[in-house]
């Protein structure tokens, strides 16, 4: 089973997996890692790091691309890590993953986060909504 690091600017992550939880159940293979507003690069990658040295394989979901937890862990993948990186996350890529790892499949979690966003305006005056009523 893959294991999932949630990782954000200040508690993002670990509200977005106590969320997923709510849902899903307690998830002991996702962890998070959140950038708080007094640290810096080199304490963000200590925390990174101590979680990442007992794990064999992860996948790693970041808030924004672009953004220093993101940028951070750029660099190591630039440097030779070997780990999925997908930012942009949301709760939709969190279940997906969950379920994933449930069933043992494999998820594209770019699509499951496009997927899942929507205009529910647009939703609601759609055929296919009126279509799904009769």
């Amino acid at each position: 089973m893959d294991n999932l690091i949630l990782v954000s600017h200040g508690n993002f992550c670990t509200a977005l997996k106590g969320s997923a939880e709510m849902i899903m159940g307690e998830q002991h293979n996702i962890y998070t890692v959140p950038l708080l507003a007094e640290e810096g690069e080199k304490e963000f990658l200590t925390k990174f790091e101590e979680i990442t040295r007992s794990l064999d394989h992860f996948i790693v979901f970041s808030d924004l691309v672009g953004g220093t937890p993101c940028n951070i862990l750029s660099k190591k993948l630039m440097n030779g890590d070997s780990f999925e990186l997908y930012a942009g996350m949301n709760l939709p890529m969190v279940i997906s993953f969950v379920n994933a790892s449930l069933l043992g499949s494999q998820s594209d979690f770019v699509s499951e986060a496009k997927e899942h966003t929507v205009k529910v305006n647009e939703l609601l005056t759609s055929d296919a909504f009126d279509e799904e009523d009769e």
